[in-house]
C-alpha cells in the first residue's frame, strides 16, 4: 500500500467519490463493518482513479462477501452461453430436450382445439348474484341466429297468410326453447375452524396469514361478515393480536359488541400494551354505556401516543356523555328488566344465591356487576336505615325494605299465619319438605356436608322455600319479607339448629345486599357468622356491604379471611387488589399498619387445603426453570451494561466506563474481556495499580491473553517498573510477533531502563574494594574449604590469581558456585568453567547463578559452553540452556548483552541445531532459541 500512502500525500487528501484515500487501506477494510461504505470502496478501487490494486480490491471484495454474501457489489455478469461453451453431447442434448418440449407444445394445443367443449357444465356465478344459464342453451340460441334465412314469400302466398296462427306458433316455440332459469343454491358456507394437526409450525403461519390476509381484502369490500369467518380460521390455526384486532374491529362494523369485547380482551392478554386493541375496547365500552372504563382506555392510549387524534376526539365524546348522564342516585322512573341465573356451581347449598343480572336500560344493555362475582349492586351507595332514607320503611319484624316491599306487607303476612297455624297438619308431609329442603331450587342454604339442615319445621321450611324462589325471581322486597318471617317463627319456636338460623340471616344479607341496604346487610352477616363462624357467603356478603359502604380495611379483612377459607373465589382477589390500591391512596405507605387483626382460619374450615409439597423431581425442574430464567436475564442486563460502557469509551467518558464494567463484574466476575477493558480505563485515568490489578485477574482467567500483558506492560510502565514491563511485552511479542505497538513500547523501555540502571548506579557509586591477602593453607581439602567459609564473600569477589587457592569442582550450594565461577571468569578460564558445569545439575543452575547474574557472567558462560561441552556432550549444553533462561532477571539481562555478544549466541545455537543428537531435534534448538534471541 505504499503507492497508495503516495498518492494519498502527492493528492493532499482529495477524496475520490466521497471516499478520503487513507481509506483505501488494508487495515481500515478490515476493521470496517459498513458494507455500503465498503462497496463504495470497491467502485472507487475498481474505476482506477487512485491506481490499479487488484490485490486491494480482492481484498475489499473478499471483506464485504464475509459480511453479506448477497451484496450486489461482488456479483458478476456472466456472458450469454453460447454452442462453443458446452461439449458436443451437452450441446446435442440440450437440442434434443428443446425439440421434443416443441412437440409436446404443438400436441396440447391440437388436442385441445379438437376436443369437444362439454354442453353440461354451466357457468360459474356472477358475483353478487345466484343465477346461472346453461351453456347448452347458449350455444343452441348462437346455432339459431346462424340458421339460413327463409326463401321470400310471393304475393300470392302473402294473400293467404295467417298472421295471427304464425304469431301463436312462435309463442309456443319460444316456450319449448326458453327452458327454466337454473337458479343456484346459495355459496357454501365457510367453515370456521381448520384442522391442523399435519402441519408444522411454518406452515402454521403461513396459512394464518393466508386467512387473515383473505379477511383483510372481505373487510375492504365491507363484506364484515366473510371477514370475521376468515379472522375466525386464522385464529384457529395461530392466534395473534392482531387477528384479534382485526375481527373485533369487524364485529363492531357488525355491532356484535360483546363478542368485539372479548376479542380485545384477549389481544391485550397476548400483548398488554397494544394501542389498537385499547382503543377499540374503548369504542365498545362507550357503545356499552361503561363511560369510566371507556375513559381510563382512551387515558392510556392517549399516554403511549399523546397525538392520537382518535383517541382525543373520542375521550372528548365520551366526556361529554358522562358529564351529561346523571349519577346512579339522580336516575328515576327508569325501567329495568332483571334475570337472575341460578348459581350452577352450588348443588349442596340452597342459600339464596347471587343473581348474575342484565339491566337492560333503555336500547343498551349494561352488563350488571352480579356477573363479574360482586353479587348485585355491591359497590352501589344507596340508602338504608341510618343513611336517611326517604322511601324505606320498617317492618314489625325490624327488616327494612323499599316501596316494593311495603306493597306486599299485608299480602305476606296473611299465608304466613296460616302456614303456622297449619303447623300440625303439614306433619305428615314434613319427611318430605325435609327430604326436600337440601335442593331447593332457589339459590341454596349454606347447608354443608358436615352441618346438615332439615330441623325446621314444614311451615318454617316453605316460607325459606319460597323466599329462595322469590329471590330466584329477582323479587328481593318479597324474599326479604319472607326470611324475616322464617327467622321470626324460628325464634318464636325455640328450635336448636343454628346452623339453619345462620343461612336464614345469610339469605336475608343478600336481600339486603341487593336492594342496597348494606348496613342491615352487615348485621345479619354478623349474626350468621356468630352461629356458624367462618361460613364463606356471609363473609362474602359483609365484605361487600363493608366496601358499598367505603369502610375499606373491614372489607379488606373480611375479603382476606375468604380467600384464607378458598383460594378459588376470584371475586375477592379482585376486590383484594382493589381495594389495596384506594387503601395505599388513602393511608400511604404504613396502610397495613392501620388495618385491623385479620383472623386465623383454622384448617378444619378451609375448603381448599393447601397444595402437597411437589415432589424431588418437580422441585428440581422448577428450580432449574427458575434458574435458567435468571441466568438470562442476567445475560441481557449483563450485554446491555456492557455496551452501554463500550458507549462511553468511545465517548472518551472513561469513569462512567469504569461503574459500568464494574456493574458487569457483579453479575459475571469471571469474564476475562471485561477485566481488560476495566484495566484500559484505569490506565486513561492514570490509576496503573488498579490496571495492573485487572490486569492480573484477566490472566489468572486466561494465562494467554496477550490485550492483558500488553495493558499490564503499560501499568508497569507507569509504575515505572521497567524491568516488569520489559517481560510482560516480550511475552506478548512471544504469543504474537506482529504486534507492532509492543515493538515499539519495547524499545522504549529498553531505553529507559538503561536509563534509570545508569541513573541508579551514578547516585549509589559502588565502595572500594579492599585488598585482602589471601594466606595458603597446607591441609586437607577440606581445611582450604573452611579457610574460604571464613574469609566471607569479599574474598570470593577478588580476582584470585593465587595458585595455591583452590576451586571447588563440586559446589554443593551457591556460594561455592559462586566462588568457582568467579575465580574461573576472573582469569578467563572457560575450561575450568565447563568443568564446573559438568559437575551441577541443569535444573539447579538457574538457583546456583541467583541474583548475581550480570551480561559478563551469561556471556562467560555461553563461551563454556560453546568451547568446550558443545563437541563433547551437546546434549548437556541443551539442557543448560533449557534452565538458564529461567533465573531470576535474565530477561534484563539479556537486554544489556552488546551486539557482538548476542552474535556470539546465535553461533552457538546454529551449532547445537546441526549436532547430532537423538535426545533433541533442530526445531527444538529453534524453539529455545527464540527464548533468547
Amino acid at each position: 500500500m505504499s503507492a497508495v500512502m503516495v498518492s494519498s500525500l502527492l493528492n493532499g487528501g482529495v477524496e475520490s467519490g466521497g471516499i478520503p484515500v487513507e481509506h483505501l487501506d488494508y487495515d481500515f477494510i478490515q476493521k470496517c463493518s459498513d458494507v455500503k461504505y465498503l462497496e463504495r470502496i470497491v467502485i472507487v478501487l475498481r474505476s482506477g482513479q487512485e491506481g490499479l490494486y487488484p490485490h486491494l480490491t480482492e481484498f475489499c471484495e473478499k471483506r464485504i462477501e464475509k459480511l453479506n454474501p448477497k451484496s450486489h457489489a461482488i456479483r458478476k455478469a456472466n456472458l450469454p452461453a453460447t454452442a462453443a461453451s458446452f461439449s458436443a453431447d451437452e450441446w446435442n442434448q440440450i437440442t434434443e430436450d428443446l425439440k421434443m418440449w416443441e412437440r409436446e407444445v404443438k400436441m396440447n394445443e391440437l388436442d385441445l382445439k379438437q376436443k369437444p367443449i362439454s354442453t353440461a357444465t354451466k357457468m360459474p356465478p356472477v358475483r353478487s348474484s345466484n343465477v346461472s344459464v346453461a351453456l347448452k342453451q347458449m350455444f343452441d340460441k348462437e346455432n339459431n341466429t346462424r340458421k339460413k334465412n327463409p326463401v321470400p314469400r310471393n304475393y300470392s302466398e302473402w294473400d293467404k297468410f295467417d298472421v295471427e296462427k304464425e304469431c301463436s306458433k312462435v309463442d309456443e316455440g319460444i316456450k319449448e326453447q326458453n327452458s327454466p332459469t337454473a337458479v343456484n343454491h346459495p355459496l357454501p358456507k365457510i367453515s370456521r375452524k381448520i384442522d391442523t394437526e399435519v402441519l408444522t409450525v411454518t406452515e402454521k403461519a403461513v396459512f394464518a396469514n393466508c386467512e387473515k390476509e383473505k379477511g383483510n381484502e372481505a373487510f375492504r369490500a365491507n363484506d364484515f361478515e366473510e371477514a370475521v369467518a376468515y379472522y375466525t380460521r386464522s385464529l384457529s390455526v395461530k392466534p395473534t393480536a392482531v387477528v384479534y384486532n382485526n375481527r373485533a374491529q369487524a364485529e363492531i362494523k357488525l355491532e356484535l359488541w360483546h363478542s368485539a369485547l372479548d376479542d380485545c380482551e384477549k389481544a391485550l392478554e397476548l400483548e398488554p400494551g397494544n394501542l389498537k386493541a385499547l382503543l377499540r375496547r374503548a369504542t365498545i365500552q362507550k357503545q356499552l354505556g361503561d363511560l369510566k372504563m371507556a375513559a381510563d382506555d382512551l387515558r392510556r392510549v392517549l399516554h403511549a401516543e399523546p397525538q392520537n387524534a382518535i383517541a382525543k376526539k373520542l375521550l372528548e365524546e365520551v366526556d361529554m356523555v358522562e358529564a351529561a348522564t346523571p349519577s346512579v342516585d339522580q336516575r328515576k322512573g327508569t325501567k329495568m328488566l332483571i334475570q337472575d341465573v341460578e348459581d350452577e356451581d352450588e348443588d349442596d347449598d340452597d342459600e339464596a344465591a347471587p343473581a348474575q343480572a342484565s339491566l337492560c336500560v333503555g336500547e343498551e344493555s349494561v352488563v350488571a356487576p352480579g356477573e363479574t362475582g360482586d353479587m348485585g349492586n355491591a359497590h352501589k351507595k344507596p340508602p338504608g336505615r341510618g343513611d336517611g332514607a326517604p322511601h324505606g320503611e320498617h317492618t314489625p319484624q325490624g327488616h327494612w325494605r323499599g316501596k316494593r316491599g311495603s306493597l306486599d306487607k299485608h299480602r305476606g303476612q296473611e299465608p304466613a299465619k296460616k302456614d303456622l297455624a297449619n303447623g300440625a297438619q303439614g306433619a305428615g308431609s314434613g319427611g318430605a319438605e325435609r327430604n326436600g329442603d337440601a335442593s331447593a331450587g332457589s339459590g341454596g342454604d349454606d347447608s354443608r356436608l358436615d352441618a346438615p339442615c332439615g330441623a325446621l319445621p314444614p311451615p318454617l321450611a316453605r316460607l325459606k322455600n319460597h323466599g329462595n324462589q322469590l329471590f330466584k325471581n329477582g323479587q328481593f322486597a318479597d324474599a326479604l319479607d319472607k326470611y324475616s318471617q322464617a327467622i321470626t317463627g324460628f325464634t318464636d319456636s325455640g328450635i336448636d339448629s343454628p346452623e339453619d338460623l345462620s343461612i336464614l340471616y345469610s339469605n336475608r344479607a343478600a336481600c339486603y345486599l341487593k336492594d342496597g341496604n348494606s348496613t342491615e346487610c352487615i348485621q345479619d352477616c354478623t349474626r350468621a357468622l356468630e352461629l356458624r363462624p367462618f361460613s364463606l357467603k356471609p363473609l362474602l356478603r359483609r365484605a361487600m356491604a363493608h366496601e358499598s359502604l367505603e369502610r375499606y380495611r373491614k372489607a379488606y379483612v373480611d375479603f382476606k379471611t375468604v380467600l384464607q377459607i378458598d383460594m378459588s373465589v376470584q371475586s375477592a382477589h379482585d376486590s383484594v387488589n382493589r381495594i389495596t390500591k384506594l387503601l395505599i391512596e388513602q393511608d400511604g405507605p404504613d396502610w397495613r399498619e392501620k388495618l385491623p387483626e385479620i383472623p386465623l382460619v383454622p384448617l378444619s374450615a378451609r375448603q381448599h387445603r393447601k397444595e402437597e409439597p411437589p415432589n424431588a423431581e418437580l422441585a428440581q425442574a422448577r428450580a432449574a426453570r427458575v434458574a435458567q430464567e435468571t441466568a438470562r436475564k442476567a445475560e441481557a442486563r449483563f450485554a446491555s451494561t456492557k455496551q452501554e460502557g463500550n458507549d462511553c469509551v468511545k465517548n472518551s467518558q472513561f469513569q462512567e466506563a469504569v461503574e459500568k464494567y464494574s456493574e458487569c463484574l457483579k453479575l459475571k466476575p469471571d469474564e476475562c474481556a471485561i477485566y481488560t477493558n476495566r484495566a484500559i480505563c484505569y490506565l486513561k485515568l492514570e490509576l496503573f495499580e488498579e490496571a495492573k490489578q485487572d490486569c492480573d485477574s484477566a490472566l489468572q482467567l486466561e494465562p494467554s491473553n496477550k490485550k492483558a500483558f500488553y495493558r499490564r506492560a503499560l501499568a508497569y510502565k507507569g509504575l515505572k517498573d521497567y524491568l516488569a514491563c520489559s517481560s510482560d511485552l516480550q511475552e506478548v511479542l512471544q504469543l504474537d510477533p506482529n504486534v507492532h505497538e509492543a515493538e515499539r513500547e519495547l524499545e522504549e523501555v529498553t531505553v529507559l531502563l538503561r536509563q534509570s540502571l545508569a541513573a541508579a548506579a551514578a547516585a549509589s557509586p559502588a565502595k572500594p574494594r579492599k585488598s585482602v591477602p589471601i594466606t595458603e593453607v597446607d591441609g586437607s581439602e577440606d581445611e582450604a574449604d573452611v579457610a574460604g567459609r571464613e574469609q566471607g564473600p569479599q574474598a570470593a569477589g577478588n580476582d584470585c590469581d593465587g595458585e595455591g587457592l583452590r576451586i571447588p569442582t563440586q559446589p554443593t550450594n551457591a556460594y561455592e558456585f559462586g566462588q568457582a565461577l568467579n575465580a574461573a571468569r576472573s582469569r578467563g578460564d572457560t575450561a575450568a568453567c565447563a568443568e564446573l558445569l559438568q559437575t551441577v545439575a541443569p535444573e539447579t543452575l538457574p538457583q546456583y547463578v541467583g541474583t548475581n547474574l550480570d551480561g559478563h557472567t551469561v556471556h562467560f558462560l555461553m563461551q563454556a559452553l560453546d568451547g568446550h561441552l558443545l563437541q563433547t556432550d551437546p546434549y548437556l549444553v541443551y539442557q543448560h540452556l533449557s534452565y538458564l533462561h529461567t533465573a531470576e532477571r535474565f530477561s534484563m539481562v539479556l537486554m544489556l548483552l552488546d551486539k557482538n555478544e548476542r552474535r556470539q549466541m546465535t553461533q552457538l545455537f546454529e551449532r547445537l541445531a546441526v549436532a547430532e543428537n537423538g535426545e533433541f531435534t533442530a526445531n527444538d534448538v529453534q524453539n529455545l532459541a527464540n527464548r533468547y534471541i
